[in-house]
């Protein structure tokens, strides 16, 4: 595997290697794994941030690993800094962004040259545990390839796993007094589960001690600790630039959306502490990128921004609202030196904004185009989603609708500049997702989102200076498989893996139907497999969200205060009748 070079932020040294260089006696050795090529994995914040509390430990040490290509042998993946096989290493955790990495999850077993099911290792095998936004929203898929996973966010969870870790000898008992001990931990050998005569789940019954349902765990107050970038280099999406966590979680309650319901309630970090990050990364990069679901939501950006100007730091934003954009966002993205910026309308009608429950109006998306292109950013990146619950063909019309009035806007507002630039449309297909109030609703066929997207490709092929990128109808319709399956799938995914990612003969083969999974509207009683994890929302209150969508009714907000409305926060609404 090629060496990428880099800097690390502690040491300030050139040479990644050097980066974690520890000496192995004694200490807990952890393979870090991301299931997708180096450029990738360094530009997950979330991946370097578990690097970095990893080793911050006295007593671990944590290695980078990243696939090796598919042809290479097995034995062929090493760590990044020592060059060591999986197999040396006492961990192995996965970090897993995304459903379709769960193959690659398996690549990399099979690479490594362990046994896939779990119940298959032991010792000396190491012990296999997993994480990230895709294990939280539903880990069963992988449930028996996986001895553990970890539900929640890392500054809470690992002391915890840690300490059991270093307390048993015994794989089996670590796992049992894991699960039972140990909040935010799923082992799920210690779940057995039962199905209807439908294929639909009925009962997932724990074993002795073991908890029905296993709690996320998170920190609470992010002025306890920071999320930064701990490795600079420039092989990643973003280049050299020095990335910093704003805040977890968003209000905006987008029904689409699982970040909007998974990381409530929304937390921010304290301006003063941001402050200070800014002018660290500022030091060690060539800019300051400010990273989080709901960027534009913090408490103090205009302030925020105003010090990245008087410092002189170029700052660049992962996501900005457009109904957002004060004058300080505006003239901080003006001055970063970045051309594009994006904006996300997702849906093209005002009516199917109000069904998702975007709350963006279509003069708040113009206004914006306008202030921004006034701020000297040139071109635009504009996401939109086909498919969703509810969708007309007038709502897929109104997406090259809208996009005609944005490019109306731009060109009105470029030539007073003298310049034009380019307007490019994202087309991503809806794949329902756990936890949102969409969980019920059935994904569109492969069949007509692809005529969906040649319908708008069609209405806009003309109009000058408007590109169209789509997703690829078939690996959405994967994702939406993989996004709602039971563990029953786990025997499909090894097909996959057998047919080298080739899904069309996987389905072939399979006794399972895939429809079933990914297009299947759901009964409101029915018994979902990832609701093993408990995020904190109730069932009923993403019920009630659900039906609001079907009316193309909006709901406020989280207040980002203490409520009743969704019970994370504790408390619970009176029945309604």
């Amino acid at each position: 595997m090629a060496r990428k070079r880099g800097r690390h932020p502690r040491s300030g040294a050139d040479n990644e290697r050097g980066a974690v260089r520890k000496k192995w006696q004694g200490r807990i050795r952890v393979a870090l794994v991301y299931p997708q090529p180096y450029a990738v994995g360094m530009s997950n914040l979330g991946y370097q941030n578990v690097y970095r509390l990893f080793n911050a430990v006295d007593d671990v040490v944590c290695e980078r690993v990243f696939p090796a290509p598919e042809a290479h042998p097995p034995g062929a993946v090493r760590s990044l800094e020592s060059g060591a096989l999986l197999t040396d290493f006492d961990i192995v955790a996965f970090s897993v962004s995304f459903e379709n990495d769960y193959l690659n999850l398996l690549r990399v077993l099979e690479q490594a040259g362990l046994p896939l099911q779990s119940q298959q290792r032991g010792t000396p095998h190491p012990l296999v545990i997993a994480g990230g936004v895709a294990c939280q929203l539903n880990p069963e898929p992988i449930a028996d390839f996986i001895d553990c996973f970890l539900i929640g966010e890392a500054e809470v969870l690992l002391p915890a796993f840690l300490a059991q870790f270093r307390a048993h000898s015994d794989r089996r008992q670590l796992l049992l007094d894991l699960a039972r001990r140990t909040p935010g931990v799923y082992v799920p050998c210690l779940y057995e589960t039962t199905y209807h005569a439908d294929g639909t789940l009925k009962a997932m019954v724990p074993a002795a001690g073991v908890p029905a349902r296993v709690k996320r765990v998170f920190l609470k107050d992010l002025a306890e600790a920071e999320t930064v970038t701990a490795v600079v280099t420039k092989d990643t999406t973003f280049g050299r630039r020095y990335l910093v966590e704003v805040g977890r979680g968003c209000p905006h309650g987008c029904r689409f959306c699982s970040a909007g319901y998974i990381y409530r309630p929304p937390r921010f970090r304290p301006l003063s502490a941001l402050e200070a990050a800014v002018a660290r990364g500022s030091a060690l990069a060539g800019g300051v990128g400010l990273v989080g679901a709901a960027v534009s939501d913090l408490p103090g950006i205009a302030e925020l921004c105003r010090y990245a100007r008087d410092h002189q730091i170029p700052l660049s934003f992962s996501s900005l609202r457009a109904d957002a954009l004060t004058p300080a966002l505006i003239e901080a993205l003006g001055k970063s030196g970045s051309k594009t910026t994006t904006l996300a309308p997702d849906a093209g009608s005002e009516r199917m904004r109000r069904v998702i429950n975007k709350g963006l109006s279509e003069k708040q998306i113009l206004d914006a185009v306008a202030a921004l292109v006034a701020a000297g950013i040139a071109n635009f990146k504009l996401y939109f989603m086909l498919g969703l619950p509810g969708e007309q063909l007038d709502d897929v019309d109104a997406i090259a609708v809208l996009s005609r009035k944005i490019k109306h806007t731009f060109l009105k507002a470029s030539r007073t500049r003298g310049q034009m630039g380019r307007i490019t449309l994202s087309l991503n297909c809806f794949v329902p997702k756990p936890f949102t109030p969409f969980q019920w609703a059935p994904m569109d066929t492969v069949a007509t989102l692809k005529g969906k997207i040649r319908r708008v490709k069609r209405a806009l092929a003309k109009v000058p200076n408007v590109r169209v990128h789509a997703d690829i109808p078939r690996w959405a319709y994967v994702q939406a498989l993989l996004a709602r399956a039971d563990r029953r799938v786990s025997g499909m995914l090894q097909l996959a893996l057998q047919n080298r990612g080739n899904w069309a003969q996987t389905f072939k083969e399979t006794p399972l139907n895939p429809d079933f999974y990914a297009l299947r509207q759901r009964r409101a009683d029915e018994r979902f497999p990832w609701e093993v994890i408990d995020h904190g929302t109730r069932r009923d209150f993403l019920w009630r969200e659900f039906e609001r969508a079907g009316l193309a009714l909006p709901s406020k907000s989280c207040p980002m205060t203490a409520c009743d409305a969704c019970g994370v926060c504790g408390r619970s609404l009176p029945k309604r009748s």
